[in-house]
């Protein structure tokens, strides 16, 4: 993997942010940053998601007439595997340079302790155990899903154990807490 795009996942579990964009940002603002170059999708008028490949962001809202709310981002670090270089946008690729297929969690990890950031493992959601594990940096609000073991149905295609799968925030302090109860922890 290219020290680059390892950058950038340090930097987004480290801040929150995906080149600054917070979780609660506006879709106008997330579209200044990362251009125009996405798919839309709705559920109703009240949720709507971008996808720009790589990075997708998550908004909803009480009613049709009302603002669009950041709700969280998720980055899709599965997609890569399949080799399609064009999953991480222009913007990103222009800041970081070219993508891994995959990203090893055990390599982020260690980045991330020299740095100073720690990820604390925390309870699987009901329904991803054993095929996934979830860690956790408390003061970015950020969870790291890592590939536990294989499953029929519930591991993406190309990806090995210990490879990540995906990178969201916010996760919050209360929804770990959920997490831990529901776990007996």
């Amino acid at each position: 993997m290219t020290p680059h795009s390892l950058a950038f996942y340090v930097d987004v579990v480290t801040t929150g942010t995906v080149l600054g964009l917070r979780p609660t940002d506006s879709p106008d603002r997330v579209t200044e940053v990362l251009g125009t170059d996405f798919g839309e999708n709705s559920f109703s008028d009240h949720s709507m998601w971008r996808d720009y490949g790589l990075a997708e962001f998550f908004w909803d809202r009480a009613s049709a007439d009302q603002p669009w709310s950041g709700h969280h981002f998720t980055l899709q670090v599965h997609r890569l595997a399949y080799r399609d270089r064009t999953l991480a946008n222009e913007t990103l690729r222009a800041r970081y340079g070219r993508f891994a297929p995959r990203l090893r969690f055990d390599k982020l990890q260690r980045l991330l302790k020299r740095r100073g950031v720690p990820l604390l493992e925390i309870p699987e959601i009901p329904g991803n155990a054993p095929y996934y594990r979830t860690f956790w940096q408390p003061d970015s609000q950020v969870s790291v899903s890592v590939v536990a073991t294989y499953g029929e149905y519930s591991t993406p295609d190309n990806l090995r154990v210990g490879d990540v799968n995906s990178i969201q925030s916010p996760t919050t302090a209360a929804e770990v807490e959920w997490r831990r109860s529901r776990a007996g922890r």
